[in-house]
C-alpha cells in the first residue's frame, strides 16, 4: 500500500515539475498595446486573453498599455517592445501591404472585411510573404469599425458642400490629406489623441472617425446642435498586431492570426453596441445615385494613390476581387485598374 502511495506522490510531483518546467521554458516577450482608453479598454481586454493563448504557444507575454499610439510605435521601432498593437494607419511604416487595408473606400462592408481577414489568416504562402516585411510580421487583425464623416451641419451631404470646409486628418496618413484636398477641403493635421477635441471645440468642421468614437470621445458634443454622421463608409479602420520578426517564430505568427480571426465577432459586438448608442437623429442618409458617384470618386483616388506608392498594389488587387465577388455589378468590376 505504501509503495502505491509513494508511486502516486512521485507521479504528481513529476507532473507538477513538468508543468513548472514548461512555464519556465516559455520565452519572455513584451507587447505594447495601444488602447485610447488604456488598460480598461476593449482592445486591451482582448489582448489579456491573447496573452493566455500565447502561453500555450510557448511565449510569456508582458503587456504594456499605451494611450499614446505614436509612443507605442516609436518604442516598437526602438526595440523597447517586441511587438505592438497599433491602428492600421500606423502600421504602414512597418508593412505597406497590411497598412494599405484602410485605403479610402476599399472595404465597403463588415462582410467584406471578415473575408479579407480570413484570407490574411489562410496560411497562403504568398500572403504570408507579404505580411512579413522590413523585419516585422503582421500577426493578426481586428475591426475598429467603419469610418464615417462627422459633420457640424447636416446640409453637408454632397461632395460640393464639402468644399471650403476644414477637416481633421491623421498627420501620418497622407492619403487622407490628399483626398480632402481633391474635393476642396482644408486638411488640418491631427492625431488620434487630438482630432476629437478639435472637432468638439469647433476648430474643424468635419472629422473622420468610427462610430465607437461617438461615445468614447464624445463626438456628439461637436455635432450639437445641427450636425450629424454621413452614412457612407469611407474605409474600415483596424487594429493590427505587429511583431519583430526576430523575436517571434512564423509558427507563432500563424497561430496568432488564426486566433485573432476567431475574435472577429467579439470585436464586432463592441462596434454594434457603439452603433446602437447613436441617436437616429444624427444619421444623414444620401441617395444611392450619390453613393455610386462616391464609389467612383474613391476608386479613382485609390488608383492615383496606388500609382504614387501610397497604397500597396498587391493588396489593392486583392481588395478589388473581394468587392467584385460581393457585388459584381460595381462599375469597377469590368475594369482592371486596381
Amino acid at each position: 500500500m505504501r509503495v502505491f502511495k509513494a508511486l502516486a506522490m512521485a507521479a504528481v510531483t513529476t507532473v507538477g515539475l513538468a508543468s513548472m518546467s514548461a512555464q519556465a521554458a516559455n520565452t519572455e516577450r513584451s507587447l505594447c498595446v495601444f488602447d485610447i482608453i488604456g488598460a480598461s479598454g476593449d482592445v486591451y481586454n482582448i489582448m489579456k486573453d491573447y496573452k493566455t493563448q500565447a502561453a500555450g504557444w510557448g511565449v510569456d507575454l508582458k503587456l504594456k498599455p499605451y494611450t499614446d499610439e505614436k509612443i507605442a510605435a516609436e518604442d516598437l521601432k526602438a526595440g523597447q517592445c517586441d511587438g505592438a498593437v497599433l491602428t492600421g494607419l500606423r502600421v504602414r511604416q512597418f508593412n505597406s501591404y497590411a497598412g494599405s487595408m484602410e485605403a479610402v473606400g476599399a472595404i465597403p462592408s463588415y462582410e467584406e472585411l471578415q473575408t479579407v481577414f480570413r484570407v490574411m489568416a489562410s496560411g497562403n504562402a504568398s500572403i504570408n510573404k507579404q505580411l512579413k516585411q522590413n523585419g516585422y510580421t503582421i500577426a493578426g487583425f481586428a475591426p475598429m469599425g467603419a469610418a464615417y464623416l462627422f459633420v457640424k451641419d447636416q446640409s453637408i451631404d454632397t461632395v460640393g458642400e464639402l468644399s471650403g470646409k476644414s477637416i481633421s486628418v491623421m498627420e501620418y496618413a497622407p492619403d487622407q490629406a490628399n483626398m480632402a484636398s481633391q474635393v476642396g477641403m482644408s486638411p488640418v493635421p491631427s492625431d488620434i489623441t487630438n482630432f476629437a477635441g478639435r472637432f468638439n471645440n469647433d476648430s474643424v468642421d468635419i472629422c473622420f472617425a468610427p462610430v465607437v468614437a461617438y461615445s468614447a470621445l464624445e463626438l456628439y458634443k461637436g455635432m450639437q446642435p445641427d450636425g450629424g454622421i454621413v452614412r457612407y463608409t469611407l474605409g474600415q479602420l483596424t487594429n493590427q498586431i505587429v511583431l519583430r520578426s526576430d523575436k517571434f517564430s512564423d509558427e507563432f505568427a500563424a497561430k496568432s492570426r488564426t486566433w485573432m480571426l476567431g475574435q472577429f465577432d467579439r470585436a464586432m459586438q463592441v462596434i454594434r453596441n457603439a452603433e446602437n448608442e447613436v441617436d437616429d437623429k444624427w444619421w444623414i442618409d444620401i441617395p444611392e445615385e450619390d453613393k455610386r458617384r462616391y464609389n467612383e470618386m474613391l476608386r479613382e483616388a485609390r488608383v492615383n494613390m496606388t500609382e504614387s506608392g501610397m497604397y500597396n498594389k498587391d493588396l489593392m488587387d486583392l481588395l478589388r476581387k473581394v468587392r467584385c465577388k460581393t457585388d459584381p455589378s460595381r462599375a469597377e468590376c469590368t475594369l482592371a485598374m486596381e
